[in-house]
């Protein structure tokens, strides 16, 4: 069985942020069926400007756009802020609308956070506005995170494991069943 490729996203910034560590738990547990590339670059993309999109957009923003196009889904996993999407995350979904690298491409969404229902439900919309595939099916929030999810990357409590398995299963089913859409 050809592994499909997948981008993993975090919204958050911090070098040992429990979303990470939630990245590669995923990653652990979809190994046989998914090669998972972690992109930690999203700090490093320049704010977001229409004016500088286009021919002669930054290398970090093409190169970027180039992990998304050739990515069969998509994975974020986020925390949220201020009752918010991170800037940082928001920023780097600013910058794949004129590219299309979203429409109608698998994208998992988990956020996980102390709460995150504000946060989830503001980039379930933009998921939604860029038609990311399947996203009202491929989409939870993990609340109080730090409680169920070691910083060795274990999914520590036993329902949030079982509910991102399932969200794991309906993930891949929807990358295979892509190309009948």
């Amino acid at each position: 069985m050809n592994k499909k490729k997948v981008l993993a996203i975090s919204g958050s910034t911090r070098q040992n942020s429990i979303n990470h560590s939630l990245i590669k738990a995923i990653t652990d547990l979809s190994a046989a069926s998914l090669e998972t590339t972690i992109y930690d670059g999203i700090a490093n993309l320049p704010q977001f400007n229409p004016d500088n999109d286009g021919d002669s957009v930054a290398k970090v923003v093409s190169d970027f756009r180039q992990l998304l196009n050739n990515a069969d889904g998509i994975i974020i996993c986020t925390p949220e802020y201020a009752h918010g999407v991170p800037g940082t995350l928001k920023n780097a979904i600013d910058w794949t609308i004129s590219s299309s690298s979203f429409p109608h491409k698998p994208t998992m969404l988990i956020t996980a956070s102390t709460g995150g229902n504000y946060g989830h439900k503001a980039l379930m919309e933009t998921l939604k506005a860029i038609e990311a595939k399947n996203i009202d099916n491929l989409q939870m929030v993990i609340p109080f995170v730090k409680t169920k999810i070691s910083m060795d990357n274990k999914i520590t409590d036993d329902n949030t494991l079982a509910n991102v398995k399932t969200l794991i299963a309906d993930f891949i089913e929807t990358i295979n069943n892509k190309q009948v859409d």
